[in-house]
């Protein structure tokens, strides 16, 4: 299934993805001098696993934390006064100079309609208010071709009441070129059928040189562009790549965050 819904994606139109050799070692490079720069952008506090306790694998509904504030909901704008049942993709908020940065799938953004994120979203409530989509990033490769390797994007939002969104419920650090497993990570997200948001921890293993791959069940359609966070609350997937995100609800993909991931924050992070 794909884990979009609600709002028609450039998904629907997704090819196999297209693998070169050659961008596999720039990538390697890049990500060397560039990782540094990105994941020390913020200071981070509190435990990862955003209020989620017991076995790993096992999936609940969130508990209301700071951690789980930063993570929420799209609509399209033209929903903005009815949220209830209109969400269709999550995204979640990651720290940038301009504080107002989001991070989620690209194929949630591929389309050409308005955009409201509801951070903390639940019951067709906006706890920390509805932020207005202003500008998106997509990776070249993505715009092209929609190439489930390069499916992660960044949305820059408006500023309420002269303040960032991160002003208001703080960020996760973004996290490029970590090993794949290495800490286990808590996934939330908003499935369609539900108005509250879950997690799972687990631990990711590898589904090939460019994806990864979380068994987590329950993560159905609505639930791409969820960020995938380590202990030290740092970003390292969001729901989406292959298969758009995944084919059954008990097992998620992520791009791995390499060198398009860098250079693209560096683009979307300067936007004020």
């Amino acid at each position: 299934m794909k884990r979009t819904t609600g709002i028609k994606s450039t998904a629907d139109r997704a090819r196999p993805a297209h693998r070169r050799a050659g961008v596999r070692a720039l990538f390697a490079v890049l990500v060397l001098l560039a990782v540094t720069s990105v994941s020390v952008a913020v200071a981070y506090d509190g435990p990862g696993r955003l209020g989620v306790t017991g076995p790993l694998g096992v999936t609940a509904v969130t508990s209301k934390t700071p951690q789980s504030a930063r993570v929420g909901a799209l609509f399209g704008a033209d929903k903005a006064g009815h949220l209830a049942g209109n969400h269709f993709c999550t995204a979640s908020v990651v720290h940038s100079p301009h504080r107002n940065l989001l991070v989620t799938a690209a194929h949630c953004l591929g389309g050409d309609s308005d955009l409201v994120f509801v951070p903390g979203y639940r019951d067709g409530r906006a706890p920390y208010g509805v932020w207005t989509v202003k500008r998106r990033f997509l990776p070249d490769d993505w715009s092209a071709h929609q190439d489930e390797d390069s499916d992660m994007a960044f949305a820059v939002l408006a500023p309420r009441g002269g303040k960032g969104v991160e002003d208001v419920v703080g960020a996760n650090r973004l996290v490029t070129g970590a090993s794949t497993g290495a800490t286990a990570v808590t996934v939330t997200g908003y499935p369609n059928s539900r108005e509250v948001p879950i997690s799972c921890t687990n631990r990711p293993r590898a589904h090939s040189g460019t994806q990864q791959r979380i068994d987590c069940p329950e993560f159905t359609g609505g639930t791409s562009g969820s960020p995938w966070v380590s202990g030290g609350q740092g970003v390292v997937g969001v729901i989406g790549g292959h298969e758009a995100g995944g084919s059954t609800a008990g097992t998620s993909y992520s791009v791995v965050l390499g060198a398009t991931a860098v250079e693209l924050y560096k683009d979307a992070s300067a936007d004020p």
